[in-house]
């Protein structure tokens, strides 16, 4: 269903991690939790103390943080292993006591980076608050799926030949008019990449084309072309309608789990903007 691409397109905004894949409310958690283990500091251990290395104490804490990361990294493997863990952060501890050493620390993009990755965890926990704070209830998952996922629309089946001109649109409809292929026209004319497939679109719905392009799909009899050149944004096109269809939409127990991330991810937007209006933020010009 189209309804998701465009509800979670901005899904980006709970992947603070850089990562491309959509993260649930703990997945977020979880990749806060891993990017602290990875900036293992001499600050005052908490916990009881696992492992020293040079003075420096590793706690159990941190061994339940590093855990957290392992898991989320390899979630089919061994990655509880404690043993194992406590090696890794021992070396880690070595790296970054050796990475001291040599005054690493002070390069500017080693401090940009150890910023960013506190700026990660901050910002992570607080969205994980404002989760926690405002949990999305069935009746919100419900309603957005009553009015934007649950109702049949039209689907499409159609093929184009677009080209750079009306004028050359308009001759198009005339060789149609006289008998000739739309399929083969495509292939001749098209200049998008669907003219070596005689311009066929296959099936779609309103929502996936820009408007001026599903307004004139909709509008045509079934196996007829549209008699004038329909503009777009992308050049002037010509249009066969060969089917249509009413869409069935998927069950609401099928797509639950996706739409409350979407509101999940919608309430976390509002909060962003209300946030965003009350502070200045100032972005300076290249």
């Amino acid at each position: 269903m189209n309804i998701f691409l465009k509800i979670l397109l901005p899904v980006s905004l709970l992947t603070l991690s850089g990562c491309d894949q959509l993260q649930t409310p703990r997945d977020v958690a979880t990749t806060a939790a891993g990017q602290a283990a990875a900036d293992i500091s001499s600050a005052a251990p908490t916990g009881a103390v696992v492992a020293t290395v040079n003075g420096t104490a590793i706690t159990q804490s941190v061994v339940d943080v590093y855990t957290a990361q392992r898991k989320a990294r390899q979630p089919a493997s061994d990655a509880g292993d404690r043993n194992a863990i406590i090696e890794e952060l021992v070396n880690l501890e070595l790296m970054r006591q050796q990475g001291l050493s040599k005054g690493l620390a002070s390069q500017p993009d080693i401090q940009a980076t150890l910023d960013q990755q506190k700026r990660t965890i901050l910002a992570g926990a607080a969205i994980k608050d404002f989760m926690q704070n405002n949990p999305v209830s069935d009746e919100q998952v419900k309603q957005l799926y009553d009015t934007q996922v649950g109702v049949p629309s039209m689907e499409y089946n159609a093929r184009h030949i677009l080209v750079e001109t009306s004028e050359t649109a308009e001759e198009v409809i005339a060789l149609l008019d006289s008998g000739s292929d739309f399929a083969e026209l495509a292939k001749e004319k098209s200049t998008g990449p669907t003219g070596k497939n005689g311009g066929s679109l296959g099936w779609f719905s309103s929502n996936q084309m820009v408007a001026p392009f599903s307004e004139a799909a909709a509008a045509l009899e079934k196996g007829s072309y549209t008699k004038e050149p329909v503009q777009t944004q992308f050049g002037w096109h010509v249009i066969l309608l060969e089917d249509s269809r009413e869409s069935t939409p998927p069950p609401f127990e099928d797509v639950k789990d996706r739409l409350k991330i979407a509101v999940t991810n919608q309430q976390l937007q509002q909060h962003i903007q209300q946030v965003r209006q009350s502070a200045k933020v100032e972005i300076s010009a290249e």
